[in-house]
């Protein structure tokens, strides 16, 4: 039976069928394999986890007349295909590639486009070179004593260092709570960053260092404005229609 291989943009819903279907297709299925050298022990192979595929399509023909082997619907019309396939590989746009009557359906990236002609007939060949690619997602980890889960950001990282970018809106409470599970964390959290001197305080655009939570330091003693914050007491006179901000040694001094 006649194969056609096609690219679909489901962005976009557009769809390239190639006009003639290459005469042969190598989808490399990998598996990341480790070769662990052991002092007295020689050599082990370990499995280290899933990895990307990859094809190349060489020869493909984008035809510059209709020859009797071109798919139904093909068109003569090799730059306009080649502008497409272009067009998506500059745009990095994720791609399904399929090949009828087979069970290959890959989500790919086109990673290079090769072009030129040959014996003087305009027609094109090009080579196309894609890649596998799948969506990063953030690890589910169960909330501590529960039997609930929640997303946690993936920044936290179990043995490296990361670092976080201060966002309208966020606290120290807050991000304690994204990347450690325990907004309690968030004096800890200051003191790993020493440009921090009310807990109380940061600012949009300011870059936090977030470590591991068992590399967190101890907490600082509060800062004099922080101990200020504390002491301080506000209440609200409705006659006056105004707001009353005294620190408490001062009411205690007017008693």
């Amino acid at each position: 039976m006649l194969r056609t291989m096609s690219f679909v943009e489901p962005a976009t819903r557009k769809e390239l069928v190639l006009p003639v279907t290459p005469a042969e297709y190598f989808w490399r299925h990998p598996a990341r394999i480790e070769v662990v050298r052991l002092d007295q022990l020689g050599e082990a192979t370990l499995y280290g986890g899933y990895a990307m595929g990859d094809c190349t399509l060489e020869d493909v023909l984008l035809p510059a007349q209709l020859y009797p082997f071109c798919v139904p619907g093909a068109r003569a019309a090799p730059y306009a295909y080649l502008e497409t396939l272009e067009r998506w590989c500059d745009a990095g746009a994720r791609l399904q590639w399929m090949v009828s009557g087979t069970p290959v359906n890959a989500s790919v990236l086109l990673a290079e486009i090769t072009q030129g002609e040959r014996d003087g007939t305009n027609d094109v060949y090009i080579t196309i070179t894609m890649r596998q690619w799948r969506k990063l997602e953030a690890p589910v980890l169960a909330v501590s004593g529960g039997s609930a889960a929640t997303a946690r950001d993936s920044q936290t990282g179990a043995s490296a260092t990361k670092t976080y970018t201060v966002q309208a809106g966020d606290c120290l409470w807050s991000l304690a709570e994204q990347f450690y599970g325990d907004g309690s964390l968030c004096r800890r959290l200051a003191a790993a960053n020493p440009e921090i001197t009310n807990p109380n305080l940061i600012y949009p655009g300011q870059v936090l260092t977030i470590p591991p939570a068992d590399r967190l330091p101890a907490a600082n003693a509060d800062s004099p404005s922080v101990q200020a914050a504390d002491r301080t007491r506000t209440s609200y006179d409705p006659e006056a229609a105004r707001w009353r901000v005294q620190l408490a040694k001062e009411q205690a001094a007017m008693r």
